[in-house]
């Protein structure tokens, strides 16, 4: 299967229609492209390097599928880029390439927006990971709100085959990560399972609000919302969402690294259901959240890099930028102590200098639909972007 090479300025949509936010994202995404492998790459470095794309074959594939998702609520599509052949030259490697099982659910989410065939490879992967509930044990969160996001969306779009599938796996969510706290835990059992990121309530939250809504199960729905209201409360004095959290005692055990995309694409991607359900306060964490990354931050710098059309990762303590030891050994101390986190001084405080492909997709994913939020998608941030005549 044959892709056209993107060329300078193809992957700007052809359209006004488009805001700013969703001009600079695709900006953005030219630079990460890889026309050797037809997808985005695993980072982009921002540090000077002479080749400042880094491909990782296992995480290329599916921060490609991340970005599709993203690019499936744009308003025109790039003219450069054969989404079906990059859907499905990406998807196929989830079965030949050693992914996570998250990857898999992506597969059927965005397939199932993009209106596109899953591969038969990729189905047969599926149905067998599904089909074997003894090995759900081992899903992370990760893992299972991915699984049942993806499993909901394709039977939303009527395919049939997945619908025995959701309400089991709701189920298993419901029994064995869903804490009193309100947040979720990270696994369904284990010493690792109180230790639960902002990623992990994402993930989850945004499957119970699939289910829920899919399914007319109010529990579903009362779990998203509980969580959605507990992130609130625990947001930071500057909009940060925390990184890390005890979710048997409902408290943040570290804020750090604070990360650009749970500001500006996936808060706002949860908190779209949040406003739609009428959690109280779920505006106001958005718009406060995302300008977090326009400079109200704790160093007071934007987290755009314009030139570029990228974004900064986060923002972290300085000592941690190769190691996370430290910071598994504080959160474990703060757990078992009862210790509230909070932010450190601003000296200790730096950046990591990159961008993720996929973090560019969850921006458009969050905003290329919203219309009612223009103080964000056309804030003077972004630029005047060009469009091609």
């Amino acid at each position: 299967m044959n892709i056209s090479p993107i060329t300078s300025g193809s992957l700007i949509p052809d359209s006004s229609q488009d805001s700013p936010l969703v001009r600079y994202a695709l900006r953005g995404l030219e630079r990460c492209w890889l026309s050797e492998h037809r997808c985005w790459s695993h980072i982009y470095h921002l540090d000077g390097r002479a080749s400042p794309n880094e491909s990782l074959r296992r995480s290329d594939v599916f921060y490609t599928l991340n970005v599709l998702l993203g690019m499936s609520r744009i308003k025109k599509g790039p003219s450069g880029l054969n989404l079906l052949e990059t859907f499905h030259h990406n998807a196929v490697q989830l079965t030949v390439l050693a992914v996570p099982k998250y990857a898999l659910g992506m597969a059927l989410w965005v397939s199932a927006e993009l209106r596109f065939e899953l591969p038969e490879q990729v189905r047969r992967d599926v149905r067998a990971l599904l089909s074997d509930q003894a090995g759900w044990k081992t899903f992370r969160a990760q893992d299972l709100g991915m699984l049942l996001t993806g499993v909901v969306a394709r039977a939303r779009a009527g395919d049939r085959e997945w619908v025995s599938f959701a309400a089991p796996l709701y189920r298993f969510l419901q029994e064995r990560f869903h804490s009193g706290s309100g947040l979720f835990f990270d696994a369904s059992s284990g010493f690792r399972r109180r230790f639960a990121s902002f990623a992990t309530q994402i993930y989850l939250s945004i499957a119970c609000y699939h289910y829920g809504e899919f399914a007319g199960e109010s529990s579903a729905l009362a779990m998203a919302d509980a969580c959605v209201r507990k992130l609130i409360a625990l947001q930071g004095p500057d909009g940060e969402w925390p990184w890390f959290f005890d979710a048997a005692g409902g408290r943040v055990l570290d804020f750090y690294e604070v990360y650009s995309v749970h500001q500006y694409g996936m808060a706002p991607a949860l908190l779209e259901w949040a406003e739609r359900y009428r959690v109280r306060g779920a505006r106001n964490a958005l718009i406060k959240g995302f300008n977090w990354v326009l400079g109200q931050n704790q160093l007071r710098r934007s987290m755009l890099v314009p030139d570029l059309g990228l974004t900064i990762r986060s923002q972290i303590r300085k000592r941690e930028l190769t190691t996370r030891a430290p910071r598994m050994l504080r959160a474990i101390k703060n757990a078992y102590s009862g210790c509230e986190a909070g932010l450190i001084e601003d000296s200790g405080v730096g950046l990591r200098l990159e961008c993720r492909s996929y973090e560019l997709g969850w921006m458009l994913w969050s905003f290329g639909q919203r219309s009612d939020l223009l103080e964000l998608t056309h804030n003077s941030a972004f630029g005047k972007i060009p469009i091609p005549a």
